[in-house]
Order: structure tokens, then sequence, then C-alpha cells
């Protein structure tokens, strides 16, 4: 960064629009200002500039209101909560009584759900303000977000380009200054792409972490569970805000694991960015990294140094990368298949028994995992299994990885279908879309591991870079308090030029 860039998050906390939850909820409590005015603030902006953003796209203001009321009467009151009179946004897909949750899909235009989605009952007992719902790509399976219903999103920062998907509604709110949190969800990199393009932070959970009863394609009802790779978890623009709303939204569902179970986790491994041991990859065996991102990474490796980081750039003990990444496509579409149609699963079913044996393609392992029996899927797993001791014993040796997020910076909309003819644009020469966007899930998803999202850098063309932090299971609060530490030494979140 430049060092007008280089700011550190003081210097934005001051903002009605791009201040912390710590610095607004200090505000409300010394009644500097109040909930309804605050909000009042968030909606005039959204009004003033979501018309070109297209960000918020169900938008619940009247109910925001009484929220705020609410708020203020309890603040008035003297209590104190994580969220009390903030104001948030989530992801359309969560269910939230009163408002539609379509995943993009014509067919659901009107499903209504008349209950809450678990997540969405915890951040209102924590007292948060819920403004609306943000956009997505159709059944959450683009890093665009568009759709016959709510249109297309536009990133803050070029509008001409992507703001990522499929949590691309909530990341293009966060940098516009719509609000200091949204809940976004993520499967193959939904919330830490959208972290990247449009430059905030984002957190993918631990596989398990946060319950998601109340976020399933409708019209199925809201029961607990959770599916194979999905989490739900929170994007901000300061990494300490991701750690709050994650203490909020975490834990068992008490329907279910949450009868027998509490929460733990446990604390991050170090409180000083000189004890950490960092590992950093910026390379893949099967996908090249641009040189814009490249360059980003290879500067914060630098700084790091500089700081008295144990830094390392390469390092026998990292699981097989290509491996992990074909398992990945594998367990992916096999995940998602429930959500195809009769025809198209038929399709794939066929598509998948005349492969031949040896290809081993990306593409070929997701139309492999498409079509996956039960036990083609419990071998599939038990090589995960494997793969996940083997992160485990990586981290004995390393505190965190530093990871691309995504091969490129934002790239232009591109809307042509069918997605599987895509390509994108790396250096010069065009990939399979799905292979160059989809590979940087791995391993965090396929292993289950807490992924933070941080940005770092500009490209050339002043778009922000981003990398994700990915850490030892269920050691969230260490790759969140990595991303805090890597704020405050180097700055973080900057306002698009809007």
């Amino acid at each position: 960064m430049s060092e007008a860039d280089n700011k550190k998050p003081e210097a934005q906390n001051a903002s009605p629009h791009f201040g912390s939850i710590a610095d607004l909820s200090q505000a409300l409590q010394s009644r500097k200002v109040s909930a309804s005015e605050l909000l009042a603030h968030v909606i005039a902006r959204v009004e003033a500039l979501d018309q070109r953003i297209n960000s918020i796209v169900v938008r619940d203001f009247d109910r925001a209101r009484d929220a705020a009321k609410a708020a203020d009467a309890a603040l008035g009151r003297g209590e104190r909560r994580p969220l009390l009179g903030i104001p948030v946004t989530l992801k359309e897909p969560f269910n939230m009584a009163g408002l539609p949750s379509t995943w993009g899909f014509p067919a659901f235009k009107n499903f209504v759900p008349a209950e809450d989605a678990l997540v969405v009952t915890r951040l209102k007992e924590a007292g948060a303000v819920i403004i609306g719902k943000t956009n997505i790509p159709i059944g959450l399976r683009d890093f665009q977000s568009y759709n016959d219903i709510y249109g297309i999103t536009r990133n803050p920062w070029d509008l001409s380009r992507s703001p990522g998907g499929s949590s691309g509604g909530s990341a293009a709110a966060l940098a516009a200054g719509f609000g200091p949190l949204s809940i976004g969800s993520d499967i193959g990199g939904s919330v830490r792409v959208p972290a990247h393009f449009c430059g905030v932070y984002g957190h993918k959970p631990s596989l398990g972490l946060v319950p998601l009863r109340g976020y399933s394609l409708p019209p199925a009802p809201p029961v607990p569970g959770s599916g194979d790779l999905a989490v739900a978890g929170p994007m901000a623009r300061h990494a300490a805000d991701l750690a709050l709303a994650l203490d909020v939204i975490a834990g068992p569902d008490e329907a279910r694991e949450g009868i027998g179970y509490r929460l733990a986790l446990p604390e991050p491994r170090h409180d000083d960015i000189r004890n950490f041991r960092v590992l950093v990859i910026d390379t893949h065996p099967l996908m090249p990294t641009g040189e814009a991102v490249r360059t980003a990474i290879a500067r914060l490796a630098q700084r790091l140094t500089s700081l008295g980081v144990k830094v390392g750039q390469s390092n026998s003990s990292v699981p097989n990368l290509a491996n992990s990444a074909r398992l990945y496509m594998r367990l992916l579409n096999a995940a998602r298949s429930p959500r195809m149609a009769a025809d198209a699963f038929a399709e794939a079913e066929r598509q998948a028994a005349a492969l031949p044996a040896d290809d081993r393609s990306l593409q070929a392992e997701r139309t492999r995992g498409t079509a996956m029996n039960h036990r083609d899927w419990l071998a599939t797993d038990a090589a995960r299994l494997q793969l996940q001791q083997q992160w485990s014993q990586f981290f004995r040796e390393w505190d965190v990885v530093i990871y691309p997020a995504a091969a490129v910076p934002a790239f232009p909309h591109d809307h042509s279908e069918p997605l599987g003819a895509r390509h994108l644009e790396i250096d010069g020469k065009a990939y399979p879309y799905e292979d160059a966007c989809f590979i940087w899930a791995d391993p965090a998803s396929t292993c289950g591991l807490p992924a933070t999202a941080v940005p770092i850098d500009r490209s050339p063309s002043g778009l922000p870079i981003g990398v994700q932090i990915i850490g030892p299971y269920l050691e969230d609060r260490t790759t969140i308090a990595f991303a805090r530490l890597l704020e405050r030494e180097f700055g973080g979140f900057v306002p698009p030029p809007l």
C-alpha cells in the first residue's frame, strides 16, 4: 500500500459510515448518537449510493426503525449487548420471517419463511438492527452476484467489475459503508473471494461452528443439521468485528448438539505478531496466481520478516495441494448435487460414466462428484480424513498459512452462459473459469479449517487485494487474531472512492 493507504484503523473508526462495532457501540452507550440516528445515517447512505451498486436487494427499513427505537430504550435502561443498536445486513438465503428467501431462483420468488434462521435469532438477541438482505448469484454458484429477481450487484471500487460471489452483496455493502457487519456463507470461497474483491474482512469458520438451521433451499423446513463443506460466517471492515460477531453467532444448535455440548474455543496461539510462525503459499501446482496477487503476497512476507516474524515459503509437510484440489472438487459437487433438477442430474450421471479413468482434470472430478454414489462418497470422505490429519500435523510446526483468496483482483462482469464454458484471464492467458475460481477454496473448505480473509494491498490499477489466513481446526480465534495484528501493523480497510 501507499503511505496514504496504509492507515491505522483508528483513523476510520470515527466515521459513522466506516466505524468499527466497538466504536459505534461506545458512541451509542455514551449517548453521543442514538440507534435511530445511526440507522438514519445508514439508510440515507444506502438510498444515495445503492442504486448504482445494488447490494441490499431486500430492504427492511420499517422494522429496522422499530428495532432501533427498541435499542434506544434498552440503552436508556443501561442494557449492554454485543450488537445493541448496530445496523447489520444478511445474505439473502438466511431465512428471516416476513422477507423472501429465494436463493436467486425465480421459482422461489414468492417464498417467505415463517420463522428466522437461528443465526438471525442470535443476532437479534444480541441487539442487532437488521436493515435488509444482500444479493447473490442464482443458487449461490458463481463468483459474481446477479440473478433475474434482483439484478446485478457491482463492485464499489469499479462498477464494471464483480464484487465476488456468492456473498458479493454483503462485501459490496460493507465497502460502501452500509453498516459495519454482514453475515455471509461459504462453501467455495463465497466469503473469502468477495472480501478480497471489495477490500473488506471475512471469516470462514471451522466446519460446524455456526449452526445452519434456517439456511436451506426453499421450501425446505428449518430443521437442525448441517450439510458438507458449507459454513456461515461474518464479514466486516475491521478484524476485531469478526471476533465479536463470531462470538454472537457461533455455538451448537440448542435443538440438536446444544442439548449436550457447549462451545469452548481455544484462545489465540499468540498475542504478539512476532511470535507467529507463518508459512506463505503463493502458487498452486494446478493453477497460476496472477502477478498482482503474487507481488502483494511477497510484499506482505517481506514486511512480516522485517518485524522479526518467522516466515517460511516452502515446506515439505504441506499436504499435496493437487490431490487436495481434486478431492475438493468431488466433495463440492457432491454437496451441491441435491439442488440440481432431475434432468440435469441424469445428464451428469451420463457424463460421469463416459469419463476416461485417467482423466484427473478438475472438471472431470467435479463431474464425478455430482454423480457420486454413497459408497464412493465414503471413500472420498476417508481420503479427506487422512488429509485433515496431515494438516493437524502441519500446524504443530506452523501457526497459520497465508494463501491467495483468488488468482486475480476483481474481474469484469461476465454473465455468459453456460457458466462451464467461461474462462478467466490470468496474466493474459485464459483458464477454465470454475477451475481458476474454485481451486483457492481448498484446503480450508475441504478440511473444515478456519480461514480469515484480510485486505493487504492494491493492484497497479487500484483494486483491492486480499489473502486468506488459514489455521488449525477450531482455532478460529488464532486466524482472526493474526488478522487483527496485521491490521494494527499495516492498516486494513480503505473506503472506495464513491
